[in-house]
């Protein structure tokens, strides 16, 4: 059984009424080139962009557009619902979404993660005022607060994005230590939480462009609506899941976890019912499918500690050959004394090392599951002798439906994720290096004949975005389609600028591909607009090998 088409909410169909009957009567936007003007709320942020969406697809059917592989759109209902400030969207406007959170305090005193982890301010402090100022947040190196406002990420699909995988994520260890928690902590409540939002969210902007089914936000649950959504010229959205521990998959001290094969089976009917189509198999912490890829340095430290809270254990780590794939090095980096209360985790060894725990006997059912429904199957964040014995299950089986979406994996697991019919994409790294990967992972896609790249910004994500851009964009500057002009973002009183602000928020995630343009030049830019086909192809062969 499939989710039924939600319908727009009175307070949403009451807020379009009375911005105007003529906004309801509006062209339906399925027809090639027609966008109409959308009914805002007012006050709103603005786009600053000016041009039509293009619409169609190339003489051999093939689509065009820039996608974002691993994002994070309704974090604000992650991790207790006070990690991360501010929402996507508010039907009460922008000063609603975007406000600081409680927990925060006056001046930003009591904001735990940011403040261990944001540079660009004084430690402990920051402006907690939202709209219409901005002083101090969104920033690039702010981790908690809202990145993702929707009208942020309508500038960016107006520029020529047209696929969006929204991860659906939370983490119950964080939750439960976080100030301000007030949600369940449990992970698949959080994720159903994030799948409401992406509907509400749907629902919003088709009331905003003439009802049902009229808007540029389009969920979509097969490759074929998708194809049929960019050729529309809108933005294709995927629901992925990332967490920790899926369905309770919990384990405790190498002994005990907290799920069965009919929870796995159930849990992934539920999911699928809900129009979820990608998935990782683990994240941040071991679990009882598999094994994870270690963070470094001191992020990897606090990781580590919160992987003992939660599990019991801090990683098993052995030395291994560099010339083989392997995991990140934890390091030994002393936490801050603001965390001197979480465990310590052991001395490790220096250079190449290797997770000892890889993909259990339910991580392998996981993934056959994965496989029968059709589903992607992302082996970023698995240990490498996880994702090893996932790449051997995927080729015994000839499954396509591969992903590595955000630089979370050994490179040299390329050749084999690409010789499935997968698709992988570079984290939203700064511009030289990403340009660095770029041009590193260029023989891998030559030898398979790919010829799109994408990007994982993990945008809300609290792995931070890229950084200002040093005067290499003027303004205005042209769309990577051609077809749009783009000048800088204004939000109330805010004027953001790449030059200085980096990729504050999702509206310029263009700016910072412009960047891309005047730094690497065409090729790359290129091939990020053949990204959205270049994902469709792999999520099309996964369904046909799912059908055998």
């Amino acid at each position: 059984m499939r989710r039924p088409r939600r319908t727009a909410t009175p307070a949403i169909m009451a807020l379009v009424t009375g911005l105007g009957a003529a906004a309801l009567a509006a062209p339906a936007t399925g027809a090639v080139g027609a966008f109409p003007d959308p009914a805002l709320p007012a006050p709103e942020s603005e786009v600053n962009i000016t041009g039509e969406p293009f619409t169609g697809t190339a003489p051999d059917g093939s689509v065009r557009g820039y996608v974002d592989a691993h994002s994070h759109m309704f974090m604000e209902d992650g991790i207790g619902g006070a990690a991360l400030c501010g929402k996507a969207f508010s039907e009460h406007g922008i000063a609603d979404a975007l406000q600081d959170c409680h927990s925060h305090g006056a001046h930003g005193e009591t904001a735990l993660l940011e403040n261990l982890t944001r540079h660009g301010s004084p430690f402990g402090t920051h402006d907690t005022t939202g709209w219409p100022t901005f002083t101090d947040w969104p920033a690039y190196d702010s981790l908690t607060h809202q990145q993702m406002y929707y009208r942020w990420v309508e500038r960016s699909w107006r520029a020529g994005q047209r696929v969006l995988v929204n991860q659906l994520t939370s983490n119950g260890l964080l939750c439960s230590i976080n100030p301000g928690t007030y949600q369940d902590c449990d992970e698949m409540a959080a994720i159903r939480l994030q799948i409401d939002d992406a509907y509400a969210l749907q629902d919003f902007v088709d009331a905003q462009y003439g009802g049902p089914g009229e808007g540029w936000f389009r969920i979509v649950t097969d490759s074929a609506q998708a194809r049929q959504v960019i050729a529309d010229g809108k933005l294709a959205v995927v629901l992925g899941v990332e967490t920790s521990e899926p369905f309770g998959c919990k384990q405790t001290l190498r002994v005990f976890d907290g799920c069965t094969r009919s929870d796995i089976e159930a849990g992934l009917d539920e999911l699928y019912d809900l129009g979820v189509r990608s998935m990782f198999v683990c994240h941040k912490f071991d679990n009882a499918l598999c094994g994870v890829r270690f963070d470094s340095g001191s992020t990897g430290t606090f990781v580590n500690a919160g992987q003992f809270l939660s599990t019991g254990t801090f990683w098993h780590v052995r030395s291994c050959p560099a010339d083989e794939p392997h995991d990140n090095n934890p390091g030994n980096v002393e936490l801050p004394e603001e965390l001197d209360w979480l465990p310590v985790p052991p001395r490790y060894p220096s250079g190449t090392v290797c997770n000892r725990y890889g993909l259990t006997a339910k991580g392998e059912f996981l993934v056959e599951e994965l496989m029968e429904r059709g589903m992607l199957i992302e082996v970023d964040h698995m240990s490498a002798k996880a994702a090893d014995r996932t790449l051997d299950l995927l080729e015994e089986a000839g499954y396509s439906g591969v992903l590595s979406t955000h630089s979370w994996t050994d490179e040299r697991f390329l050749d084999r994720i690409y010789a499935l019919g997968g698709f992988a994409t570079m984290y939203g790294h700064d511009t030289e290096e990403s340009i660095a990967e770029y041009e590193r992972t260029a023989d891998a896609r030559a030898r398979h004949g790919v010829a799109g790249v994408g990007f994982g910004f993990d945008m809300n994500g609290f792995g931070g975005t890229p950084d200002p851009s040093d005067g290499r964009v003027t303004y205005p500057f042209t769309s990577l389609d051609g077809g749009s002009t783009l000048d800088r973002q204004v939000t109330g009183e805010r004027v953001w600028d790449v030059n200085t602000d980096g990729v504050a928020h999702y509206g310029l995630v263009p700016d910072y591909l412009e960047d891309l343009r005047v730094s690497a030049g065409e090729p790359l830019t290129s091939d990020l607009l053949r990204g959205a086909e270049y994902y469709l192809r792999t999520w099309e062969a996964a369904e046909t090998d799912a059908r055998g």
